[in-house]
């Protein structure tokens, strides 16, 4: 394929600050680009000019935004926040207090480089996005096991990648032997993702683990292994146990290495309730690579979108945006936040206290999130007690790679003993 010219300037921008990143991108990754030129230029030069016939949108005849009455009358914000298109890296204030929050949910980035947030159409157009940049044909993703089943999805039916796993767990901690090993054989490229509190086993790794973890990146990229780790921080801030890391691996990972890109994606959808607004987030950081190099990369994810969706959801940027500036959105945060955690901690009080359970299931570790995940004894067919569940207790679970998912998020406190039982003796009748 012939680069186009604005495709080799972001590259050459790439090459002159870190080979190992400019290595690290995909065939599609180093040929996508953010048009300067064409249509979006001639829009923008044009713009404030008394007579514009360059946008791409009708407008009524006082100059905002066309639109119909009957939706337009169920929204407050003002048009030019809601019908108009919004730039395909996001709108600028949305990414800008983006960045702000980060720094502030995460401390230890203070003083680290990174780039702007590029807007996502939610966390798993953001995992496209990366999928876009990054992976080629038989490239190895590697990620932990169990994991979140739309990851083969996008990244092999979407870019013919390879998922390649290892145990999440040895015994009730982060098996950190397992990804000593995948990162070390194989290819001189690594894709490694990390996904914390975990869906489904809803795990966090302790202080220690993630120390433990960045060390194992580090000794990689120390032996010659360029890595891009991809960040999946979805649940992000549903932390519900103490000793657990309660900032983004992406703040350990950020400046560890010249050999290390770290790619943190993260979503308002479950940090602030909103799954249907498909708001998502992209930020890039490196050890070494200066803002001009991010700068360059936030260009190729910017393309990645417009050529993809154009830009995500104008309303639903607003939206966020003004929740974000509200003066009880922390309050808010605060009531959901606790609510979550009581059918947690009620789930433990359950499992605890009711040890007879243990001859059909034991859970996996868990202590944040949304979900947590139980194994069956030897001899239970994980499927057939899901059934049996629908069929005979009115209760419905997920069944992935032969565990039980449950989503205690989505349960009433006072009906989650119902629910184990219910889990119970359908095992016992299977």
């Amino acid at each position: 394929m012939e680069l186009d010219s604005q495709a080799i300037e972001l590259n050459d921008r790439i090459k002159g600050c870190s080979s190992a990143l400019f290595e690290l991108l995909s065939d599609k990754g180093k040929a996508i680009f953010f048009p300067k030129l064409g249509i979006l230029a001639q829009s923008a030069e044009a713009k404030g000019k008394r007579i514009n016939a360059t946008i791409g949108i009708a407008v009524e005849d006082d100059g905002s935004p066309m639109r119909l009455n009957s939706i337009a009358s169920k929204i407050s914000l003002g048009p030019n926040d809601v019908f108009s298109y919004a730039p395909s890296f996001g709108k600028p204030e949305l990414r800008a207090k983006w960045k702000e929050m980060l720094f502030r949910k995460n401390p230890s980035l203070v003083g680290k480089i990174i780039s702007s947030p590029v807007v996502t159409n939610a966390l798993t157009h953001g995992l496209s996005v990366s999928g876009y940049l990054f992976v080629n044909k038989g490239d190895e993703v590697i990620i932990p096991d169990p994991y979140w089943e739309n990851y083969g999805l996008i990244f092999g039916n979407g870019f013919g990648g390879k998922i390649k796993t290892f145990d999440c767990f040895k015994k009730d901690s982060f098996n950190i032997g397992g990804l000593k090993k995948v990162l070390s054989k194989g290819k001189d490229k690594k894709v490694l993702l990390l996904n914390f509190p975990n869906n489904p086993s809803g795990y966090t790794p302790s202080i220690d683990e993630v120390k433990q973890i960045v060390q194992a990146i580090k000794e990689a990229a120390v032996s010659g292994k360029n890595i891009v780790v991809l960040i999946d921080d979805a649940y992000f801030g549903l932390f519900y146990k103490d000793g657990v890391y309660k900032e983004s691996i992406f703040s350990q990972l950020a400046d560890l290495h010249e050999r290390v890109l770290a790619v943190k994606l993260d979503a308002a959808t479950k940090e602030d309730y909103v799954w249907g607004l498909r708001v998502g987030f992209m930020t890039f950081a490196m050890k070494g690579v200066d803002v001009k190099a991010l700068e360059a990369l936030e260009a190729k994810a910017g393309g990645a979108v417009r050529g993809e969706i154009s830009n995500a959801s104008h309303l639903s940027q607003s939206l966020v945006l003004n929740a974000f500036s509200s003066p009880t959105y922390d309050s808010e945060k605060l009531e959901k936040y606790n609510l979550l955690k009581s059918r947690f901690v009620e789930v433990e009080r359950v499992l605890s206290s009711h040890k007879e359970y243990r001859k059909c299931f034991v859970p996996l570790p868990f202590n944040s999130g949304y979900f947590m995940c139980v194994k069956l004894k030897k001899g239970l067919d994980t499927e057939k007690v899901r059934k049996k569940l629908l069929e005979k207790y009115d209760t419905g679970v997920i069944n992935m790679s032969g565990l039980l998912r449950i989503a205690f998020s989505a349960v009433k406190k006072d009906v989650i003993p119902e629910l184990f039982d219910n889990v119970y003796k359908a095992c016992l009748e299977e």
